[in-house]
């Protein structure tokens, strides 16, 4: 019995090399993953599905100045707002930055096109990720447009 003991704990010394991990990689995939589920619920205006992604507690602050506080409110203004833009969204996101192993901000490209005339809007978008369980869903998003350089002195 001390034999099979000391083999199981001399086994089990060993465990944290081959059990399975979750890399930083597989976790950015995952972020991508919802990025890309909001940027396609929104172009359907799918309430439910855009509800599925945010935490309760989420808010969005948008490029007009709105500011959207709770999940209800984000929900209601992101509808309103696919509705009465139309156009084809895009978000390319280009960084991820893990604050720890549940909180995470991802940067990205947001393109509004086929507006009124053809027009394209190109904007900047951060997310705020919390990792519930094992799902990642978004805590706030922040649309930026670009804004002029000021002016030197």
């Amino acid at each position: 019995m001390q034999i099979q003991f000391a083999i199981l704990a001399f086994l089990l010394s060993f465990t944290p090399w081959f059990a399975p991990t979750t890399s930083g990689s597989n976790e950015e995939a995952a972020i991508r993953v919802v990025v890309q589920k909001y940027v396609d619920a929104r172009e359907r205006i799918d309430p439910k599905a855009v509800e599925q992604l945010f935490t309760a507690d989420a808010d969005q602050l948008v490029s007009s100045g709105e500011w959207r506080k709770g999940r209800e409110a984000v929900v209601k203004g992101t509808m309103a707002s696919s509705n009465s833009t139309g156009g084809k969204r895009t978000i390319t996101v280009e960084a991820i930055r893990f604050l720890s192993s549940d909180v995470a901000i991802a940067d990205g490209r947001y393109e509004l096109t086929g507006l009124a005339g053809g027009a394209t809007r190109s904007m900047w978008s951060t997310f705020v990720f919390k990792k519930i369980g094992k799902e990642w869903r978004i805590s706030a998003i922040r649309n930026m447009l670009p804004a002029a350089p000021a002016p030197s002195k």
